[in-house]
């Protein structure tokens, strides 16, 4: 997959013509995968923004015909507002990965390494893993099949299997990825669980995965965890809005990451930036625990970000490696004479980590840091408190409304 934004729409485009199809045939994994869109990692990066996949959609389509495809692309969205608002859950993943890797013992310790190798000799699951291995991405139904065996069959901790998961998927999201795990192991909605059926892999395999017999665990457990502490309220949190601090000091810059590559369309477009920075830090990627593959494509994608960026601002952009960025985003606002950096702010996860950092630096350096929300946002994150459908019935009041 190419990790450019026309590369997306272009997928996007493709999908289009069958988007009709989506409902009736998006359970089925198939080689190749054309039933679904396989948007994700464009979506992810916000190489394609979540608003024009939608208005695409319906530009072409009924709202009826397409309602799961985007109650899909509210999913991402759903995940995320709601880590935002519950940030110790991601914390506490983080700080598990390392200790249960250091203290997996024993028969254990085989199972975890046979399962990410594709040995655990269960049909479907092996296959599963080496796909995502070696293409970085994975059908959604096969995700929940894998993350349920990982969990209940070969009873592994589930938070190794997100960071197998995080490791090598190129849509890989602190979000969806960290809280779908906890959905399948019954912590994100205490008492429900997914456990995977022999017969519905066969079903939806179409005959080319049947686990035999007795191989997969029929039941759930449970799983125990202390309460996750109560979320701030929205707006007493001023990391919420929309910033405009620092408007009128100075020479502006734009700080650009991977969280949000269209920053020539939408709330920024307008801004005039004396320069941009697209330079990567080195160590992010052992940091957040990403594969080869997963950083090779974000690091492109970045890339591709910063030239439109530069073309669209008539800006200078500065690119590379960084062994110490907040340090050098410092260097580089002297260079730049630039007195206020914007940037639309990372979500939890290891880019947010980055930005903090470098909003300390700045700050020490007597550069203001004014972070930015798109709309889509803003409006949407402050309802993903509660469960999935009654976020989901807000959003489909405002889109079933008649045209």
């Amino acid at each position: 997959m190419d990790p450019a934004r026309e590369a997306g729409r272009a997928r996007l485009a493709d999908f289009m013509q069958a988007a009709g199809r989506y409902a009736a045939e998006r359970n089925f994994v198939r080689p190749g995968h054309d039933n679904v869109a396989r948007i994700s990692p464009w979506v992810q990066k916000r190489l394609l923004l979540e608003s024009e996949v939608v208005a695409g959609v319906r530009a072409q389509w009924t709202f009826p015909a397409t309602e799961k495809f985007i109650q899909e692309v509210y999913w991402r969205t759903y995940w995320k507002g709601w880590l935002e608002q519950s940030p110790a859950a991601w914390v506490r993943w983080t700080q598990a990965v390392p200790r249960l890797r250091d203290t997996l013992r024993g028969e254990r310790r085989k199972a975890w390494e046979a399962a990410c190798a594709g040995r655990a000799g269960i049909a479907g699951f092996d296959a599963w893993a080496l796909e995502l291995v070696g293409t970085g991405y994975l059908h959604n139904h096969a995700r929940m099949w894998f993350a349920s065996i990982w969990v209940f069959t070969l009873r592994l901790p589930w938070e190794l299997g997100a960071a197998f998961f995080y490791e090598h998927l190129l849509d890989g999201d602190a979000a969806s990825n960290t809280l779908s795990w906890r959905w399948v192991a019954g912590l994100q909605t205490a008492g429900k669980t997914y456990v995977a059926r022999a017969d519905n892999i066969a079903h939806y395999t179409e005959g080319r995965f049947s686990p035999e017999t007795g191989q997969l665990a029929t039941e759930s457990f449970a799983i125990a965890e202390e309460p996750l502490p109560k979320a701030e309220a929205w707006m007493e949190d001023g990391l919420w809005t929309a910033s405009e601090a620092g408007t009128g000091v100075g020479r502006t810059g734009l700080w650009l990451h991977p969280e949000d590559l269209a920053v020539e369309l939408g709330e920024l477009s307008g801004e005039k930036f004396a320069a941009v920075n697209a330079v990567w830090p080195k160590g992010i990627a052992a940091r957040a625990g990403w594969g080869e593959r997963v950083t090779g494509w974000t690091q492109r994608a970045l890339e591709d970000g910063a030239v439109r960026a530069g073309a669209h601002f008539h800006a200078e952009v500065t690119q590379g490696v960084s062994d110490d960025l907040a340090a050098d985003l410092v260097v580089w606002a002297r260079i730049h004479n630039v007195r206020r950096v914007v940037a639309y702010r990372p979500f939890i996860g290891p880019w947010l980590d980055e930005g903090l950092a470098i909003e300390r630096a700045l700050a020490a350096a007597g550069v203001v840091v004014s972070w930015r929300r798109r709309a889509w946002d803003t409006q949407l994150f402050p309802h993903a408190r509660r469960g999935y459908f009654p976020f989901w019935e807000r959003v489909k009041k405002s889109l079933a409304r008649p045209e």
